[in-house]
Parts: C-alpha cells; sequence; structure tokens
C-alpha cells in the first residue's frame, strides 16, 4: 500500500514547486490537489462536513497549472486531481489540459474526476445542477475520444462536436487513468468508464461495505484509493491493508512553507515512511 498526500494549494501556502520534492524526499507516492474554480457568495448547498465552507476552499489555484509546476520539480511523484469537477470544465479544453500534463510529466498524471457538491458552483458554469452527472458521463467519454483517435468526434445530449484534430495525446496509454470520486452512486460510472474509485472515509470499517458492493459491479480488481478524512493514526491506516486499498492520501492543511514541512514530517511517520 502506498501513501500519497491532498491539499489545497493556495496563494496562502507552500507553493506546489516546493511541496512535489518534499513528498518525494519523505517517501510519498503521489501529490492530489482539490479543484474550486469559485465559491458562489449565495449559496444554499451544505457543506459535506458541515459548518461554514474553509478559507481554503475560496482559493485554490487551477490545479493542472500548480501540477504542472511540481511535475518539473519532481522525478517519480505521481500528480492528481482530486478531484476536477467536470460539470464545470469543458471537454475539449480539459482534454488537451489533461495530455499536456500527462506528456510534460512523463506519464505520472492521474485524473481525478467527480461531479461536485456546491451546485451553485455548477450552475455558474451554465450547467443545470441536477443533470450534472449526466453532463460528466459524456463529457469523459468525449476526452477518451480525443485523447484515443486521430480525429475525433463526438455526438451525445450535452456535449456534441464533429471530427476534430488535437494533440497532444497522452503519454500513458490508453490514456491517463481515471479515478470517480463519490460514493455509491458513482459505482456505475467507474464500471463504464473502466476506472478507479477515489474514496473518501474516516475508517476501514466504514469502507468495508460499499467496496465490496464497488467490486459487485465494477469487477473485483478495480483500483481504489482512498482519501483518509479526519486525524489519522498508524492503526487506522495499517487497516485499509487487508481491504485490498491501493493508496491512502493523508490530508495536508494549506500553510506556508516551514509549517508544511513540519506536517510532512509528522504525516511521514504516521504512514511508516520516516
Amino acid at each position: 500500500m502506498r501513501y500519497g498526500v491532498l491539499t489545497f494549494i493556495t496563494d496562502e501556502g507552500i507553493r506546489p514547486d516546493e511541496l512535489g520534492p518534499a513528498l518525494e524526499q519523505r517517501g510519498f507516492d503521489s501529490l492530489f490537489l482539490a479543484e474550486h474554480t469559485h465559491i458562489p457568495v449565495n449559496h444554499d448547498s451544505p457543506f459535506p462536513s458541515g459548518g461554514p465552507i474553509p478559507r481554503k476552499y475560496y482559493r485554490p489555484l487551477d490545479p493542472f497549472v500548480a501540477l504542472t509546476a511540481a511535475a518539473v520539480t519532481t522525478e517519480t511523484l505521481l500528480l492528481g486531481t482530486g478531484i476536477a469537477l467536470v460539470p464545470e470544465r469543458d471537454p475539449i479544453v480539459t482534454a488537451k489540459e489533461v495530455a499536456s500534463l500527462d506528456l510534460l510529466s512523463g506519464g505520472r498524471f492521474i485524473f481525478g474526476v467527480g461531479v461536485g457538491w456546491l451546485r451553485e458552483e455548477v450552475a455558474n458554469h451554465g450547467v443545470d445542477p441536477a443533470v450534472r452527472g449526466r453532463v460528466s458521463d459524456e463529457r469523459l467519454r468525449a476526452m477518451i475520444e480525443i485523447w484515443t483517435r486521430e480525429e475525433a468526434e463526438f455526438h451525445g445530449k450535452y456535449v456534441d462536436f464533429d471530427p476534430i484534430y488535437s494533440w497532444p495525446k497522452p503519454v500513458s496509454k490508453p490514456h491517463p487513468p481515471i479515478y470517480v470520486g463519490g460514493g455509491p452512486a458513482s459505482f456505475k460510472r467507474i464500471a463504464a468508464l473502466n476506472a478507479g474509485w477515489i474514496a473518501i472515509t474516516p475508517t476501514p470499517e466504514l469502507l468495508a461495505g460499499p467496496l465490496e458492493e464497488l467490486r459487485a459491479i465494477a469487477g473485483p480488481d478495480v483500483p481504489v484509493t482512498v482519501c483518509q478524512w479526519g486525524d489519522a493514526t498508524a492503526q487506522t491506516l495499517e487497516g485499509y491493508g487487508p481491504l485490498g486499498v491501493e493508496r491512502v492520501l493523508l490530508g495536508l492543511e494549506t500553510a506556508p512553507r516551514k509549517e508544511s514541512l513540519r506536517s510532512l514530517d509528522e504525516l511521514a511517520g504516521i504512514a511508516g515512511l520516516a
């Protein structure tokens, strides 16, 4: 089992070109970055864990720009979106961003995707939040066409374009691995895309049931990356091993460089990397 970090890179915290090498030096295998294009001033969507939306949600850098900065200062670190909000992204532009980052990183990109919880944010991008899952499905299928075909075209209800040329193509073949974030409602999407799952859970015990359900739908070998929600302990992390989890992402709070490096040392110790 491998360990990575999930964080928000903002204008108030450690830079991605500093964080990437620090992760490699401590034995972490991956860096996943969250995305929000904006936070609407007025919204009714509840924050998933309750209470007000934290400050870091208002200020993240574009994840593709930040991950590119991390890519050029690292050699082996995997670089992931955790998660890219597909209903808020043009599929042709996003396909090019994914392929470009995968090329520049030498095939180290993981495309973590989701439909988003902040309905007003989705609506500001011209998408009805009620159909954001269906929009995401079509956009992801269209991106796969762009990555894998010299002349790509797609004709759906929400995405429609005649044959196009789009380069670069990804280094990873047939395309960078796709991981879908979300709960059981995402399991059919995972199966249809032959994707992995990004699960959010505070304990291995709460993961066991949904994981069994996922494997019944998507097959026994579906790759699973877990976002450890809440304070992690060595005992908690050990509990994911018997479940066949490939990777656990530990949350790194957004902070300036010195504080971030101290936190990384603590996380590496908990994960047994130090």
